[in-house]
This record gives structure tokens, sequence and C-alpha cells, in this order.
């Protein structure tokens, strides 16, 4: 980890708490990690791309005047994630907030001709990584008074579309682990929510849809605020999935 220096105090609903976002490089992570630090928390902003985390790092300086502690880790190596938690206390002492925002799309196409070594990026990014964060936090999010955690699902999780299949999958497994997690903390302050954004304009929603204007579809930061409120301590929902759509979140 790098800028590791204590949570500053700042105004917010999330002041003096510590968030913990994936794929904050760019996105809907980034997006989701500047709107964490406006409302006041301490990010640690994780992605595999060092210079994609020093850009958040400026946004987010610019936007706060505080900066984050970046975390350079590529989600495929497993080990590298299981100490994210046991750091995270040495060096804050507390997590309050995570945010599962990274994913990958593996290859669109036939389900039997997809390489071996494409279904096992999809599974270990979009599926086992997610698992091993939750175990490598959960003793941290329990500790806090209102941990909450959120991970990006896909509509496609739910409904059958043809050579969507490895990643429609992976998301369905993500669905199911997430809404596991939360039954099993039910009697704890942590929170465990899925959100599907919908469209957004985003890198992986282009190499899905190359031929379609992202200039018609929300950005990133349209839909933040959004995942933003299901890390409140105010949000009392768990092991549910959260459109953005619905009118719920379209007012949040």
């Amino acid at each position: 980890m790098s800028g590791l220096s204590p949570p500053a105090a700042s105004e917010g609903p999330l002041s003096g708490r510590v968030a913990l976002v994936t794929g904050a490089g760019r996105g809907i992570g980034r997006a989701v990690a500047i709107a964490l630090a406006r409302a006041g928390a301490h990010l640690v902003a994780l992605s595999r791309t060092q210079g994609a985390l020093e850009e958040t790092d400026d946004l987010i300086r610019a936007a706060t005047g505080r900066g984050a502690t970046l975390l350079v880790l590529d989600l495929r190596e497993g080990e590298a994630i299981d100490l994210i938690g046991p750091n995270l206390a040495a060096r804050f002492g507390r997590l309050d907030v995570l945010v599962g925002a990274a994913a990958v799309l593996g290859r669109l196409g036939p389900l039997t001709h997809l390489p071996d070594h494409v279904w096992s990026e999809l599974w270990a990014v979009n599926v086992t990584a997610n698992w091993r964060l939750m175990r490598s936090t959960e003793p941290l999010l329990r500790a806090s008074d209102a941990g909450r955690a959120v991970f990006l699902t896909d509509s496609v999780a739910a409904a059958l579309r043809p050579y969507w299949g490895p990643y429609g999958a992976s998301k369905a497994a993500l669905e199911h682990l997430v809404r596991t997690w939360a039954a099993e903390l039910a009697i704890t302050p942590v929170k465990a929510n899925l959100c599907d954004p919908g469209p957004v304009a985003t890198r992986l929603r282009a190499a899905a849809f190359p031929g379609e204007d992202p200039t018609r579809l929300r950005k990133p930061e349209d839909v933040a605020p959004a995942i933003v409120s299901l890390c409140l301590p105010e949000e009392t929902r768990s092991g549910e999935v959260i459109a953005l759509s619905t009118p719920t979140c379209a007012a949040a």
C-alpha cells in the first residue's frame, strides 16, 4: 500500500470511516471512490494499474483536499487478497465500507468456444476474488458499528442471453454468494447488497456493445451517488439485488 496515513478528519455522512473500493482505477469504481471521499470516507483504492490509481488519487485530492491510500493488486492473486484485511487492521484498525466494482467481461460467443484461460480469469476476478474479499474483510466489517458491503452485478445474471453465458454465470454466482453472506450476517450490524447500475458508459460496456453510442448512456458519475447511498449507516436493506432504475434508487 502507498499513502499510508491515518484517515483525516472531514465532514460528511461517512466522516472518519474507511472505505475499500476495487476497480477504482476507472469507470464506476473510480466514480464511487470519489463520491465516497466526498462523503467523508478515507479511501483505499484498489486497481491493478498504478497509473490509473494515481489519476484517481489526483481526482480525490482535487475534490476533497485529501489523498487516498493506493493498493496496486491484481485480483487474480488470491493470496494477496487474503492479506488485505490484516493489513487494513494494522494500518487503520477498521474498515466500514467495501465496494466490489472490479469485473471482467471475458469473451462473448458460443459457450463451448470459450478458451480455458478466459473462463479462468472470469471466475477468478468476478467470483473468487470477491469471495476472498468477503473472507478477508469480514472481521473488520463486523467490528464496525455499520459495516456496509456493495457488489456490482448485471441484469444478465437473471436473464438467459445467448453468447453471454460465462459472464452471466459469474454474476449469478456472485449474487448467490453475496445474498448467502448477507443471510449469515443477519444478526450483525453488517449489511451486504448487490447493485445493478444498468447501462453505463464504461470500458466493459463498450467492449460488449462496440457499436453503441456512449453519449446516450449514463456516465459513471451519474450512478455513483446511488451506490454511495447503499454504503451509508442509514441503509437497512441487506441481501438484496438493487437496480438503479427502480424508484427507490432513482431518487438516491
